[in-house]
């Protein structure tokens, strides 16, 4: 494991991968943000005084980890409403699992043990996406997708090419194109909260569940992405299709908004 600048990434493989569409040369299924609890659910702390720790505790990380100056034990205790002192007990618990750690500024911030939750995660999905993948592919006889939002990009966390056919478009696991084009950049963006600046297309995904584009990242291929609610994971996602023909995208709308439907089930 090592970490690769500048892109910013932890990674626990040094094989290198060629994705078409990115900069970056290595596979994503490896890849995980440094923000990693960013998208963690809101909590009420419960009654009872091991329930209530343990959701003091997880409530300070997700806290600090969304904080991006970090906080002082003082902060924190101000934060969840307790003690400074208890404030310092849950710090330094944390900070002994190595998720958070102190810095020379006595403030703290997400350690490198948060790597290995979201690991999970990514790779808990994408296992999961695989078969559905399969299926799909071979049903519509086109190459389909799981992507994933990191850093401003759509990055192909699975890609599953049909097998019942010889000709058909390829591209590699870690290709990545910017959020701001091609379906499944809109599909992705529109799982994200409304904005005054948002694409015609993102709203478009937004209201019906799925979005078209053309030309926009492969010259001349038509895409089509779905967008997949992943519930807490803080995961934004789709399905994406891409094909030629234009009639294979408007044909599959429906076939790909039930295998988004099957992954968000699998992932709940």
């Amino acid at each position: 494991m090592y970490n690769c600048e500048p892109c910013g990434f932890i990674c626990q493989t040094e094989i290198p991968f060629s994705p078409r569409h990115t900069t970056k040369e290595h596979n994503p299924v490896f890849w995980l943000e440094r923000t990693t609890l960013s998208h963690v659910a809101d909590l009420t702390i419960p009654s009872g005084s091991g329930a209530q720790t343990l959701a003091r505790g997880i409530v300070a990380l997700k806290i600090i980890v969304n904080s991006a100056e970090g906080l002082s034990a003082q902060e924190l205790g101000e934060r969840i409403g307790v003690h400074r002192t208890i404030a310092h007990r849950i710090l330094s618990t944390l900070a002994d699992a190595d998720l958070i750690a102190k810095g020379a500024d006595g403030r703290y911030r997400g350690a490198v043990g948060l790597l290995s939750l979201t690991a999970g995660a990514y790779l808990t999905l994408r296992d999961a996406a695989i078969p559905v993948l399969r299926r799909l592919a071979n049903d519509l006889s086109s190459t389909v997708s799981l992507l994933v939002a990191q850093r401003g990009e759509a990055v192909a966390l699975a890609v599953v090419e049909p097998q019942n056919v010889r000709y058909h478009i390829t591209f590699s696991e870690g290709s990545a194109h910017p959020l701001d084009r091609g379906a499944a950049g809109h599909a992705i963006s529109s799982l994200q909260p409304p904005a005054a600046e948002d694409h015609e297309r993102v709203v478009l995904a937004r209201s019906q569940g799925y979005v078209m584009s053309f030309g926009e990242v492969e010259p001349g291929a038509f895409g089509l992405a779905v967008p997949i609610e992943l519930g807490p994971s803080g995961i934004l996602a789709c399905v994406n299709l891409i094909s030629y023909r234009e009639d294979v995208i408007v044909d599959a709308v429906d076939r790909m908004r039930e295998a988004a439907r099957q992954l968000a089930d699998i992932a709940r």
